[in-house]
């Protein structure tokens, strides 16, 4: 082993008179956001700087600590540091890049500061490196760097299917040239006419935090289960049976709209058809549609997505504390009701797409479980071939179908 402090060189960044649009001669600076892809890249005029070139590591130093960039060249920012490997010949520059990532968390726990985070100097430059040939280092390097791609790859897949059904439904129900024709309807209009078919959780001393358990006969759904616009069984909340007769005007069905109305506010989701008896919190209202005329998914989809119920949703959100949703606000939100064949449409387009995004997921998962293992092995000198035949078995084999 090795420590680090014996293979690279650390030089802090600078402070810069700082461009917003690349001009030409302009050198470009890298700050702690563009390794989080939230960044507009800055430029500098600046003669002088800590520059860093393709195979140098950045470090941020302060704040975000931890996150690093690699294979960039410009001005490293005054909240992060420059690596560069002194000897190259012994010490490959990815494969410390690639050791440094897998101690990320490492850092973070050791970083000093109150308020700002700053990076503990002596933490990172004690780190051992473990003694591997050229060869080797740069197999792994490579090795892991393809298990990266793969998990990109299967990402932004997931994001060009959210893509995909987001521009469906612009296309089906905002830029749409019939528009005009629909009649324009109430929320309330499309709830079922029955009694409690709108309904939101039950408040203040009907429901106690103290009466939930881990386990028991009836299911409690709450913000966990609908924050990413789709239902997810997350933490288990329960309540007695006995409890359940005393709430039961608050059971959710098959096919019901869940709404976020506290905290995150507007996340939808529709009730899954093998749902266990449940009820929903004070946090989610329940809407039980008139299936004759409005489709669930549709509906919960607009929700979220329609420009104009967003906008209504956004001007009317009120709360004294904080802002909340509640069933008066969502019963007056108005909208273009569709042919309800229009929204089937949807509707089934919407749980393909749903069904291809969770094999994703899936696969995503897996990749990420095998970085994981693949990272450990490999730095511990216990790699094999069987792990690496692992990776393209894990290699997803799933087509975008016609949706």
């Amino acid at each position: 082993m090795t420590l680090l402090k014996d293979i690279v060189q650390i030089e802090k960044g600078r402070k810069y008179n700082l461009l917003e649009e690349n001009q030409q001669g302009a050198i470009r600076v890298f700050q702690a956001n563009d390794f989080r892809n939230e960044n507009k890249p800055l430029y500098t005029f600046d003669a002088d700087g800590v520059l860093a070139q393709e195979d140098d590591i950045m470090l941020v130093w302060d704040g975000s600590v931890g996150q690093m960039g690699f294979g960039r060249s410009g001005y490293v920012g005054s909240t992060m540091v420059k690596l560069k490997v002194k000897n190259k010949k012994h010490f490959s520059p990815f494969f410390i890049y690639r050791f440094l990532q897998t101690k990320s968390e490492y850092l973070k726990r050791k970083a000093t500061g109150a308020t700002i985070m700053h990076i503990n100097r002596k933490s990172l430059e004690q780190l051992e490196i473990p003694d591997f040939q050229l060869e080797t280092q740069l197999h792994i390097a490579k090795l892991l760097s393809k298990a990266e791609n793969l998990i990109n790859q299967r990402k932004e897949s997931i994001r060009l299917l959210d893509e995909f059904l987001k521009s469906t439904f612009l296309e089906m129900f905002y830029n749409n040239s019939g528009i005009e024709n629909w009649d324009e309807v109430k929320f309330e209009e499309l709830a079922e006419k029955k009694k409690a078919s709108m309904r939101s959780g039950p408040f203040g001393s009907s429901l106690l935090h103290g009466e939930f358990t881990e386990t028991g006969d009836v299911k409690v759904l709450g913000i966990d289960n609908v924050v990413t616009n789709r239902f997810t069984w997350k933490r288990s909340r329960c309540i007695t049976n006995e409890k359940f007769k005393e709430l039961k005007r608050y059971q959710v069905f098959p096919n019901d709209v869940l709404i976020s109305i506290m905290a995150t506010l507007g996340r939808t989701a529709v009730v899954p058809n093998d749902i266990p008896l449940c009820i929903n919190s004070k946090h989610l209202a329940a809407i039980t549609l008139d299936k004759k005329i409005a489709n669930p998914y549709f509906v919960a989809y607009a929700f979220h997505s329609h420009p104009l119920i967003v906008r209504q949703m956004t001007n009317n959100v009120k709360g004294a504390i904080m802002d909340g949703l509640n069933l008066t606000i969502i019963r007056k939100i108005k909208m273009k009701l569709p042919p309800v064949e229009l929204q089937n449409i949807f509707g089934e387009t919407f749980e393909k797409t749903e069904s291809l995004k969770t094999q994703y997921q899936q696969s995503l998962q897996e990749l990420e479980n095998l970085y994981g293992s693949l990272s450990q092995k490999a730095f511990r000198g216990e790699l094999s071939i069987k792990d690496e035949s692992l990776l393209m078995a894990a290699e997803p084999n799933i087509e975008y179908k016609t949706l």
